[in-house]
């Protein structure tokens, strides 16, 4: 089965792709209370059967919540599909991402144009009932899930806090566990923009000390750790792509991806524990790694670098 339960009534959900290495990579939270749950992100239409099989063996059976950290199709491109299973159930997403879930049309061109054919794999998403989006507050068990605003990765992305548990999204990159260590990147798509990312990293460290459940992938105890790692991560990546395309004058932008991933590897000691991930995990990430340096270029070069 591809549940972890990593604190009582917490359980960590996979959500594998039929491509290579997108394994331990794209997951559901389920907050679970008797046969209720509360599910934070559902991943893309294409693993919908498996993450209902897993509610099922978990015993769910109604779903009052779910909590949506950004609208992107690997965190909730199946939202349809589980409001058919679940028709009570509430959707919390961010107030610039509704519009995407009620008329889909764009977010699945944009999709496309970002991903490519991975894309293709999650599916498309199907819109949902603007009566099914809930604007008010949130209790579940018998207390409060707060909402957290917290652009960076997406301009619709939020957190959530429940307990002692910060559902955190891609607000500070992207995790992987590994054997007494983890490797980090930053999340930083083309429209990033380094002061919005990093007021976000400080108003979730002023949070303090909270269990971090991670979007892309796994859990850490102290998120104020994660929180400062992941913002000494945002400034290396920042200064190498500035120096590469600004100091050094490179104009090619892929030149100064390939570059900046070489010197990156060397000089930043989370971002290097690639070398320690399994080769089809490596060729997954060599994509969002691009992607992300691709972010930070368009936002050094519209800044920064003098024409």
């Amino acid at each position: 089965m591809n549940i972890l339960e990593v604190a009582e009534n917490l359980y960590l959900i996979d959500l594998p792709q039929k491509k290579e290495g997108f394994r331990r990579f794209i997951s559901s939270w389920v907050i679970k209370s008797g046969d209720e749950a509360v599910l934070v992100d559902v991943g893309p239409s294409s693993t919908i059967p498996r993450l209902l099989e897993s509610l099922k063996y978990l015993g769910i059976k109604k779903v009052p919540y779910i909590l949506l950290t950004h609208i992107h199709l690997d965190h909730a491109g199946g939202i349809s599909d589980i409001l058919e299973n679940f028709p009570d159930a509430k959707v919390v997403v961010h107030e610039k991402g509704k519009r995407h879930l009620v008329n889909t049309e764009k977010l699945w061109e944009a999709s496309k144009v970002a991903l490519g054919d991975i894309a293709e794999v999650y599916g498309p998403p199907k819109p949902i009932s603007a009566d099914a989006i809930w604007d008010g507050e949130i209790e579940f068990a018998g207390e409060s899930i707060e909402v957290i605003d917290a652009p960076g990765h997406a301009p619709h992305h939020q957190c959530y806090v429940f307990r002692e548990f910060l559902f955190i999204g891609e607000a500070a990159g992207v995790h992987m566990p590994l054997k007494n260590d983890y490797y980090l990147r930053p999340a930083t798509p083309k429209r990033f923009i380094l002061e919005v990312a990093q007021s976000t990293l400080d108003r979730l460290e002023k949070l303090g000390s909270l269990r971090v459940c991670f979007a892309h992938f796994g859990f850490k105890r102290d998120s104020v750790e994660i929180i400062q790692k992941a913002r000494k991560q945002l400034g290396i990546w920042f200064d190498t792509v500035y120096d590469i395309a600004c100091r050094r004058d490179f104009e090619d932008e892929d030149e100064i991806v390939k570059l900046a991933k070489e010197e990156l590897l060397e000089k930043d000691r989370r971002f290097a524990r690639y070398h320690l991930l399994d080769e089809d995990i490596q060729k997954r990430e060599d994509f969002f790694i691009e992607n992300s340096l691709r972010g930070i270029v368009d936002y050094v070069y519209t800044n920064y670098c003098q024409p």
